[in-house]
């Protein structure tokens, strides 16, 4: 396999960034498309150091954790131009997670002992920055355990690779499945719910179902959500009904299930009736997309405003870079609707809260 090397100068990198920060995605015209391609080259020069860092982190976790899960991802050029135009000062070049690869373990005090097994064992590449965010959860009720290094080429033929940066996340299996439901509700919404946009009733459901999973682990809970174990169920009780989770949730397990079986289709409209356990599916080809947009705008047009109903136009590109980015996406989200039922019935402990 041929590996992608950089071929522009990091000032050229962070000029064609902050050229895209400026457009609207998908970009379309000549100059920008040539941004585009400068940066989808960076991109893709990350794939070589992610490969190394991928086999190194299988290696150190399944020492830890027969069972542990791991995987890579390499940042979608659409999540990329999302994070430019959200901190435009942030250069191309320093963005520490292009490259990314992760271990999912069943015990928090495994993530701990890989976070631990990095630091202080011998290691080629130099290393950047960490961050707890189990300790420090952030407070959009993310959790997990961030390394980031900068690769090091010790060869002639590895040389061009040497300070890009890999990301090196830490997580248990019920942090990820968190993780998961928010990829997931965040693009049938089309709401960029993990970069903390989108419905506030969701984005605090959210924050407040991390506070439950950290009480769970008997980590600390989320910045801004309850205190008290009774007032932490009660909202989200309160939030699960008003946005029909459980419902919601079986209906994009549904739906993706049903799009696992597309073959010549490109574009697929999903109404999702929540009260009645519902789930349409109209299939559209590639040429069809603006006969695909017209009925996707004439359905949402005709749902009562306190309704329930929910329509989605969504692309095989967005389901495919789902199932990529989370390959046991039915298992975590599954999980997840797990714990939600826990939290329903109050089977959580007390919270714990950081001083």
């Amino acid at each position: 396999m041929a590996w992608a090397t950089p071929n522009y100068r990091p000032e050229e990198v962070n000029s064609a960034a902050r050229k895209l920060a400026t457009m609207e995605f998908p970009v379309t015209e000549r100059d920008s498309l040539h941004s585009l391609e400068i940066l989808n080259n960076w991109r893709s020069s990350h794939a070589y150091p992610l490969n190394t860092f991928q086999i190194t982190l299988r290696n150190k976790a399944r020492k830890i954790e027969q069972e542990v899960i791991v995987a890579q991802r390499s940042k979608r050029l659409e999540s990329i131009h999302k994070k430019l135009v959200s901190k435009p000062t942030m250069r191309m070049t320093q963005m520490q997670d292009i490259a990314g690869c992760r271990a999912i373990f069943e015990n928090l005090k495994n993530v701990y002992k890989l976070a631990a097994e990095y630091k202080n064992s011998r290691f080629d590449h130099k290393f950047r920055n960490e961050k707890d965010y189990i300790e420090n959860p952030k407070p959009d009720g993310y959790r997990c355990y961030h390394l980031v290094y900068e690769y090091r080429g010790t060869r002639t033929e590895t040389q061009p690779y040497s300070g890009l940066r890999v990301e090196v996340k830490i997580r248990t299996k019920l942090q990820h499945a968190w993780a998961t439901a928010v990829e997931a509700v965040g693009i049938f919404t089309k709401q960029a719910l993990k970069s903390n946009q989108g419905s506030q009733d969701w984005l605090r459901f959210f924050a407040l179902m991390g506070s439950a999973i950290a009480a769970i682990e008997r980590t600390p809970s989320v910045p801004g959500t309850p205190s008290e174990k009774q007032d932490l169920i009660d909202e989200i009780k309160s939030l699960a009904q008003q946005l029909h989770v459980r419902e919601m949730l079986q209906a994009y397990n549904a739906t993706i299930t049903t799009l696992g079986s597309a073959k010549d289709e490109k574009y697929f409209i999903i109404e999702m009736n929540p009260e009645h356990h519902k789930v349409t599916v109209r299939r559209y080809k590639a040429k069809q997309s603006e006969e695909a947009n017209r009925v996707y705008t004439e359905l949402e047009s005709k749902i009562p405003e306190d309704s329930a109903t929910q329509v989605v136009l969504v692309s095989v590109e967005n389901i495919n870079a789902l199932k990529r980015a989370y390959p046991n996406y039915f298992l975590d989200t599954n999980t997840f609707s797990q714990i939600v039922e826990r939290v329903l019935k109050g089977r959580i402990p007390d919270p714990i809260i950081n001083k």
